[in-house]
């Protein structure tokens, strides 16, 4: 009888059992790894595969790259190319795939929690195991709390109309939105130029609403710029509303819009995957890789050699000449920034204060090839007020571009070409966010740090007027 009770190790499951938990899709390419060093049930070969894998987990490794969404639209050449740029290992391929994905979206930290960190102009806001919370400074309603609050000190909750599971927030300067597991969308702040997607605009909308056009259309991202939004649905469409000046909106004229419209042109192209908005511009990434971009021309943000508005997407050439493949886009207030699917980094746009990491203050009026980064994997970009970060796959953060109050983590008033945040090398950061003067990061573990001007409570602490190096912020 006793027999039947027997405790078993995992040592005793049949080989092909093990083989299908490590291809749930539930282990990260760390946990693989770790299987593979600690035991040889995992670093054998079990004859269940070709000998060109080493082991078990190197066979699962190849197994979930495969069936991963970012390598699967890949062509074969740009699998190939990812390939030999992690030094033909699997597990480095499924590690910036994991990389990529989380610091986009949300960061699966070693608790088991997931989290996803935002910086608007003068606020901060973050996911924290679904529930919204926000801190800073209030104008016109951006964090959510009611008319009553002017500036949050600390991280507080959001409260919603209804309990709701967020996957994703934008901020910008005077709104915000909220992605729901549902696929709805709630957003709050100044609606006077139609962006939160309501019709009412007689006042500010100071605690998170409805999108009611929404309705039926279930979105997965959403990117606010300066007075319009852009909405993109788990199909792959793309919606957008609020200010159209400079045809931001992307449906060929220059007409305002009061509630979210699908632009056709992306529609027919094909699925979108990515989407970012910069104050007046607005980028878009298909599946295959290209990028297209609309609304204002100026400081060459477009990516297309020339300074003139763009009222409908419009591909960028630049890429495509080249067979470049990208995955992320991000659009700053004077320049943008790309990632290929080979963690290869292209700036453009305005050159100021060394923002375009190319050792000088020249403007790129096309995409240009950021060579000084070449031997890293990146696998976040981010850039805002003439400034960026570029995220690698290791966890090491690099910054180029202007201080803006210690917001880009160094005591220069420049850095021209990408320099590692030293002060950020003890903790491995999953992800990065920066707003106009102040930056925020997400560890692997769980922890917030934050960095920069701290004059309106943007980086969570009540007493501290600025941070020059990265200080933990915690949640009530």
């Amino acid at each position: 009888m006793a027999d039947r009770f027997r405790f078993s190790s995992v040592e005793d499951l049949p080989s092909h059992l093990i083989f299908e938990i490590l291809i749930s899709g539930r282990l990260s390419a760390v946990d693989l790894v770790c299987l593979e060093l600690t035991s040889r049930t995992f670093g054998g070969s079990h004859g269940l595969f070709p000998q060109k894998f080493r082991s078990l987990v190197d066979f699962a490794a190849y197994q979930l790259c495969g069936s991963h969404p970012i390598y699967a639209s890949m062509h074969f050449n740009a699998q190939k190319e990812l390939f030999n740029r992690c030094g033909v290992n699997w597990k480095r391929v499924l590690r910036f795939l994991q990389s990529v994905e989380q610091s986009s979206d949300m960061v699966e930290t070693s608790a088991g929690n997931q989290m996803q960190i935002r910086s608007g102009r003068y606020h901060t806001l973050l996911i924290n195991e679904s529930a919204v919370y926000s801190c800073g400074s209030s104008l016109c309603g951006v964090l959510g709390h009611g008319p009553e609050t002017t500036q949050c000190a600390a991280f507080t909750r959001i409260n919603f109309p209804s309990p709701a599971q967020v996957i994703h927030v934008s901020a910008s300067h005077n709104h915000a939105a909220f992605v729901m597991q549902s696929g709805e969308v709630f957003t709050c702040g100044d609606n006077s130029s139609f962006c939160c997607g309501h019709r009412d605009t007689g006042r500010p909308i100071f605690k998170p609403r409805l999108v009611e056009a929404l309705k039926g259309v279930s979105c997965k991202q959403v990117a606010a710029g300066l007075s319009f939004s852009i909405f993109l649905t788990r199909q792959g469409h793309v919606y957008t509303c609020g200010t159209n000046t400079h045809g931001q909106l992307g449906h060929g004229d220059t007409l305002d819009r009061s509630t979210p419209k699908i632009v056709d042109l992306l529609d027919h192209i094909g699925s979108v995957v990515h989407i970012a908005a910069g104050p007046s511009y607005a980028l878009s990434v298909t599946e295959d890789g290209t990028v297209y971009s609309f609304g204002s021309g100026s400081n060459f943000c477009l990516g297309h050699g020339e300074q003139q508005n763009e009222l409908q997407p419009r591909a960028m050439q630049s890429f495509r000449r080249k067979g470049i493949h990208v995955l992320r886009v991000s659009a700053g207030d004077e320049h943008a920034v790309a990632l290929d699917s080979s963690g290869l980094v292209y700036t453009w746009g305005k050159g100021y204060c060394g923002a375009l990491g190319h050792g000088d203050e020249i403007d790129k009026t096309t995409p240009a090839f950021l060579s000084s980064l070449k031997s890293n994997l990146a696998v976040q970009v981010c850039a805002s007020k003439r400034k960026t970060f570029v995220l690698v796959d290791d966890g090491s953060v690099y910054g180029f571009g202007w201080m803006g109050f210690g917001s880009l983590g160094f005591a220069s008033n420049k850095v021209m070409r990408p320099r590692v945040l030293d002060s950020l090398r003890s903790h491995h950061i999953s992800q990065v966010s920066t707003g106009l003067y102040h930056t925020v990061v997400v560890t692997n573990r769980g922890q917030i740090f934050g960095f920069g001007d701290n004059e309106r409570a943007q980086l969570g602490h009540e007493t501290l007027r600025g941070c020059l190096e990265p200080t933990e912020i915690f949640i009530q």
